[in-house]
């Protein structure tokens, strides 16, 4: 008895933690994507190749937003809502979160070569089919998510001892098998992981070589920096704790060994996982004001200039362009 009465507790406590956050994630996010697509559709003569991807990240980020209601209902003590509608939620949720691994990986890869290579008539070229790589990556991660949707009715409630509805704590049978966990890791987060630190890391390097933009009241290095660590903070802190509980559940063979201590640290992860919704408009604004605003293409190009004036042809520093 004094167990159930604990567990119950604990529930509660829970609940109250995931409505509150999601309800907070719900506002904010919706708010926050919906001002980002109005900005850019407004601006759309003037859009930039980073900014397509960033249209495409806050579209995905609206739509898992407006699932978040589901989730709130459940997490507020009201049941009775049909199955499909619990696992329709979960598909977009996964959707949502390799979608925006894939996206945030593009638009740092791309602000990148942008920088690191502002002359290549190759890289001008392959920046132009942002569309199409925009479109190649709702069809990967729809594609991935709807075998998981269609074989939602044999997952395992991770509560076995509980009677009530488990709809949003089923145990994730299908995405720890061993085949679809590697694909997961390897291709849905460790290569995007590294992706994102090489560019980082590229682009950190190449401003820091900048004669241009060391000196240029128009480019803030620091700040870039800082935007950069922040981009890819968001990146490991949303994403990071959901592949690593994956990791977790997999060293168990059956659900009904897992510790209890998992189980809700499962559903956190998928909690914190939605907070990319909210966050990742500090990716796609802080970008803007940087490189869209203070570095207009204009004003770099007359850096450029006074740089290749004062240094001969090997030492010329190149500034970044607009991205």
């Amino acid at each position: 008895m004094s167990n159930s009465t604990s567990q119950n507790t604990a529930q509660g406590q829970m609940d109250v933690v995931f409505v509150t956050v999601y309800t907070v994630v719900f506002i904010v996010g919706l708010v926050l994507n919906l001002t980002a697509l109005v900005i850019f559709l407004r601006n759309s003569k003037s859009q930039s190749h980073t900014t397509i991807y960033m249209i495409h990240l806050a579209f995905a980020d609206l739509i898992l937003v407006c699932t978040l209601p589901v989730r709130i209902y459940y997490h507020g003590g009201f049941k009775g809502l049909p199955q499909k509608i619990h696992e329709f939620t979960g598909l977009i949720l996964l959707a949502n979160m390799y979608g925006s691994i894939f996206l945030l990986t593009c638009i740092s890869f791309d602000r990148c070569v942008a920088v690191c290579f502002p002359l290549s008539s190759r890289v001008r070229e392959g920046r132009k089919k942002a569309w199409c790589v925009c479109l190649g990556i709702w069809f990967l991660t729809i594609g991935t998510s709807l075998p998981i949707y269609f074989k939602q009715e044999k997952t395992i409630p991770l509560n076995i001892s509980s009677n009530t509805e488990q709809c949003f704590a089923n145990f994730p049978q299908y995405a720890t098998r061993t085949v679809a966990l590697t694909s997961t890791l390897i291709v849905g987060f460790g290569i995007p992981l590294t992706v994102m630190s090489l560019s980082s890391w590229g682009l950190i390097r190449a401003i820091s070589k900048s004669t241009a933009a060391q000196n240029s009241e128009l480019v803030d290095s620091d700040r870039i920096k800082r935007m950069i660590t922040t981009n890819l903070g968001i990146f490991l802190c949303c994403f990071l704790p959901y592949h690593f509980m994956l990791v977790l559940l997999y060293a168990y063979s059956k659900p009904e060994s897992i510790p209890c201590s998992l189980v809700p640290a499962y559903q956190y992860s998928l909690m914190i996982a939605c907070l990319n919704a909210m966050l990742d408009p500090l990716a796609y604004y802080f970008t803007t004001e940087t490189f869209r605003s203070k570095m207009d293409v204009d004003a770099v190009r007359k850096i450029w200039h006074m740089n290749s004036n004062s240094f001969d042809g090997n030492n010329r520093s190149r500034a970044p362009l607009s991205t």
